[in-house]
């Protein structure tokens, strides 16, 4: 349930306009490492604390490139905080050619975004429930959030992308997908709001 509403949380901020800032990891829909060691920890702020506060070593966790190694692709050696052993079926190369990873969809909606023109504005429209967020963006184009707990009908258009598999017209529970009005000037954006 977190990696899909993970999923269905970046396509709605992506949808946004102005900057997206994204923090190593999300894009291979890594959590924090709880669980590291006490006498692994490194973050000054679980020294200063006496070690009442863990500080931030579990998201500082060297990434996995590779599935397997003794840094997970790192380095050559282990890598500074210990890697657990999830990292492996996370990593970038366990990724890379699974269209349906998360760093496939990071990477569909950053080239989707940046075709879509993101950074001009947006309008709030009428959701098909009191749980669906719906932006309308410029160009014809629209993202849609499911935060209920059942499908919803999704609007007009043609999905150009989503965080999970549909289910037929309709947007499941946790779900963001991201669609196109028909072109009405010919242009593969629309007009609307040009």
């Amino acid at each position: 349930l977190g990696i899909r509403r993970a999923r269905a949380a970046i396509l709605l901020m992506l949808a946004l306009p102005g900057s997206a800032y994204l923090y190593q990891g999300e894009e291979l829909g890594l959590n924090e490492v709880g669980d590291l060691p006490r006498e692994c920890l490194q973050d000054p702020v679980f020294w200063r604390s006496g070690g009442t506060d863990k500080g931030r070593d579990g998201c500082r966790v060297p990434l996995p490139w590779t599935a397997s190694g003794p840094s997970f692709g790192f380095g050559t050696g282990p890598a500074h905080l210990p890697q657990p052993d999830w990292f492996g079926p996370a990593s970038v190369e366990a990724q890379e050619h699974d269209p349906t990873s998360t760093l496939n969809l990071y990477r569909r909606a950053l080239s989707s975004r940046r075709d879509l023109r993101v950074a001009e504005s947006f309008e709030w429209l009428p959701g098909t429930s009191e749980q669906v967020l719906h932006i309308g963006r410029p160009g014809g184009w629209r993202s849609v959030t499911n935060f209920g707990a059942g499908s919803v009908p999704l609007p007009p258009g043609t999905v150009i992308l989503a965080s999970a598999p549909l289910d037929g017209g309709r947007l499941p529970p946790d779900t963001t997908a991201w669609l196109l009005l028909p072109a009405d000037d010919g242009s593969p954006f629309g007009s609307r709001g040009n």
